[in-house]
């Protein structure tokens, strides 16, 4: 009998699995995709941040597409990074404003906000996001710092070693390029969502983006814009996740 019979290897522990979540706002709320192993676990949907970040339950990261850390005075680096990897396609990325802004009761008022603190106004686009903003930031910094930030076509492009994808996300094209890109990375949509599948695919399609981003967190192989992160003044990173 050979010395390896007599003394067989001890098994190894599984690799672990980490479950994680890429969450994306819509026009119902917040929809979820959860990955286990990379691999695509579910859909969720929710009306409210807080109450589907209780429905995917104890998962290891949460990525979200929306800034996470807002400055008193000035810019983020974040954006300004992840509009230089877009190149012709920059005007994906907004401009995130300092807190100041997005505390106002109205978009007269953060307008004005926004003019005088930095020069420049702010979109309406960019106010209709601010309670689903102040909802995530409020999570984050209420201690749920399994938030990470990320944007879907940083994420996107970064599947595709960097290259931004030319066509839109609301087209059939745009969609179809997201969807392989997923597939190429182990993330396979199912056809049939359930109740997550009355969410528009553009969404979907970021909420998949942003859980592969997610996971790379978890793995710690993410990176980061800038990197290191910049800090808020609560102390939590600003970034851009990828």
């Amino acid at each position: 009998m050979s010395d390896a019979s007599r003394h067989p290897e001890p098994s190894r522990p599984p690799v672990p699995r980490p479950a994680v979540v890429g969450v994306d706002a819509c026009r119902s709320g917040w929809v979820a995709v959860t990955l286990r192993g990379g691999a695509f676990a579910g859909a969720e949907t929710a009306g409210g941040l807080s109450d589907l970040l209780a429905r995917v339950g104890d998962v290891a990261v949460v990525a979200v597409d929306m800034p996470l850390g807002l400055p008193r005075s000035g810019r983020r680096r974040a954006e300004e990074l992840a509009a230089e990897r877009l190149g012709a396609h920059r005007s994906r990325v907004f401009p995130v404003p300092p807190r100041e802004v997005w505390e106002q009761p109205g978009y007269d008022a953060a307008n004005a906000c926004c003019r005088r603190l930095t020069g420049a106004g702010l979109s309406r686009q960019s106010w209709g996001l601010a309670a689903k903003l102040r909802e995530a930031n409020a999570c984050r910094d209420g201690g749920d710092h399994r938030l990470h930030e990320v944007h879907p076509e940083v994420s996107f492009a970064a599947m595709r070693d960097g290259e931004p994808v030319g066509w839109s996300k609301k087209g059939w094209n745009g969609q179809a390029v997201r969807r392989r890109l997923l597939e190429g990375q182990g993330i396979v949509l199912p056809d049939d969502l359930g109740p997550a599948g009355r969410v528009p695919s553009d969404d979907v399609l970021d909420a998949a983006a942003a859980a592969w981003s997610a996971h790379r967190v978890a793995l710690g192989t993410a990176m980061s814009l800038p990197a290191p992160p910049e800090v808020s003044d609560t102390g939590l990173p600003i970034a851009i996740w990828y």
